[in-house]
């Protein structure tokens, strides 16, 4: 039995993130090899945690800091395929950062000294690491408390650093950009503080357990509230989506695929801190997080539509797509939410090849804008094959596992619709028709970049061509990660249904 196993798996990144910043002009330029190989160490930690969760397992580390305030880690059935998941995104974008930071560092700085450019190589992937430790640490983590401190952990390191030295467009506008995702997720991680103080304040403890004591309480009400709020600001909800279409676009791309999974774990955070524990009280907010998750996602799927940057687009498609968790979690059935929970997974594995194109398709042709591309299909095929292949993830079409995840959280949406207010019905059959835009406007960015005649500008670049393996690679073999779980389900709903069965 490997000791300590979940603290290895949060603090393994951590610890690969120091040894590079400590020898980061011996490691140079395999500083990126480190990262992912550390990843993939801490993965392989998961699958075995996997396997006994799965076999009837519930493993808890106790690592406590004080009376109030402790690091107890546990792995569930709900955990662990959501940090194995999310993982498993981190090793993939790692990878494919590695060639990808190369090119961000010249296109930004041009000609450098070695050590100079080292550097700056080092320093990202310095930082990289910190984005496993965070979203271990909230899947993990049984103290709201310790699961605020990932959460900020995420915004104030390695969002902000990193926009701000290797995203798009010049140094201001890159650090304006980089603030406004420092200021919107303090604001949502402080607004969901409150509702932790305010337990606090009723429950005498910040155990996550402890919340359930707070069932029937008058106070429940503003937690829930405060909790709700602090996570829709996270999820991009409309109207705290204001956030989302500046910094998911001006993110170097390797990032911009993380900071998917940073917006969508909010879901995973609101079934483990809210539902699952305040399961009777949080019924009378079913109903509005439906319509305002149904608003989000016609209103994404418009925004989409009206763009031609080719990453402001992926940003939009994301405030739309969130929001399919959001609807399985306000229908408040078990399938909803277990639905909900998978398609969170499923999108995030789709966000990543998605966003990790539209990055190789700048990477290569040094062009952001739709209109300026067409037919290039005949020069990257795999790099078109990919981006149908995130388009398909997206559209929630077969043999891919959004098709599973929409067909369970549907089947328990319309399940509550069909019992539940007339309301909740009309909300059901609206977000099925939804799904229509996001066909529509994923297949016309394929027509539009893909296919029709290769644009004049283009075509006398020798250098458009499909991007060297380590860019490619990890990403095709996460769109098979998502087949294999599309046509076989069932392992993934075994491990939420050993917790979420429970709800009652």
């Amino acid at each position: 039995m490997i000791p300590h196993i979940l603290l290895q798996i949060v603090v393994m990144p951590v610890i690969a993130s120091v040894f590079i910043f400590l020898t980061r002009y011996k490691t140079g330029r395999r500083a990126g090899w480190i990262a992912g190989s550390t990843l993939l160490y801490t993965t392989a930690l998961l699958c075995t945690v996997g396997i006994r969760v799965y076999q009837g397992e519930r493993i808890f580390e106790e690592y406590p800091f004080g009376p109030m305030i402790n690091f107890n880690l546990l792995a569930d059935g709900l955990s662990i395929p959501v940090a194995l998941i999310m993982n498993l995104c981190c090793i993939v974008l790692a990878f494919y950062s590695i060639h990808y930071v190369e090119h961000r560092i010249e296109i930004i700085h041009g000609e450098l000294d070695e050590r100079t450019w080292l550097m700056y190589y080092t320093r990202f992937f310095f930082l990289f690491p910190f984005f496993s430790t965070g979203f271990m640490g909230i899947s993990f983590s049984t103290n709201l408390i310790a699961m605020y401190f990932f959460m900020e952990l995420l915004t104030i390191i390695p969002l902000y650093f990193i926009m701000a030295q290797f995203g798009y467009s010049d140094f201001i506008e890159r650090y304006k950009v980089a603030l406004m995702c420092l200021f919107w997720g303090i604001a949502g991680a402080t607004v969901f503080l409150i509702g932790i103080l305010l337990a606090y304040t009723n429950t005498g403890s910040f155990e996550i357990s402890s919340l359930s004591t707070l069932s029937g309480n008058p106070a429940v009400t503003w937690v829930i509230l405060c909790m709700i709020l602090g996570l829709f600001t996270k999820l991009a909800i409309f109207p705290l989506h204001v956030w989302m279409p500046w910094v998911h676009a001006e993110h170097p791309t390797c990032i911009a695929g993380l900071l998917a999974v940073y917006a969508n774990i909010a879901a995973y955070v609101m079934v483990r801190v809210l539902i699952l524990p305040l399961y009777n009280d949080i019924k009378v907010f079913g109903i509005p997080i439906m319509a305002m998750a149904l608003l989000t996602m016609v209103y994404g799927s418009l925004l989409a539509m009206a763009q031609n940057d080719v990453k402001r687009f992926a940003a939009c498609s994301t405030i739309s797509q969130i929001s399919y968790s959001v609807l399985g979690l306000g229908a408040l059935t078990i399938w909803s939410i277990e639905g909900g929970l998978f398609f969170f997974l499923s999108h995030i594995m789709g966000k990543a090849i998605l966003f990790s194109t539209a990055g190789i398709l700048v990477y290569v042709t040094g062009v952001r804008d739709m209109r300026e591309m067409g037919g290039l299909v005949s020069r990257m095929p795999i790099t078109a094959l990919l981006w149908i292949m995130g388009a398909m993830m997206l559209s929630g079409l077969p043999p891919f596992s959004t098709f599973a995840a929409e067909w369970i959280m549907f089947t328990g949406i319309f399940i509550f619709g069909t019992h539940g207010p007339s309301i909740a019905l009309a909300i059901a059959v609206l977000g099925i028709t939804a799904v229509g835009l996001t066909i529509a406007y994923t297949f016309w960015s394929i027509k539009r970049i893909f296919f029709g005649p290769l644009n004049p500008n283009l075509s006398n670049n020798n250098k458009i061509r499909d991007p060297p393996v380590l860019m490619w690679l990890p990403l095709l073999l996460l769109a098979v990660v998502s087949i294999i779980l599309g046509l076989y389900p069932k392992p993934i709903m075994d491990l939420f249904h050993l917790v979420l069965g429970e709800i009652s």
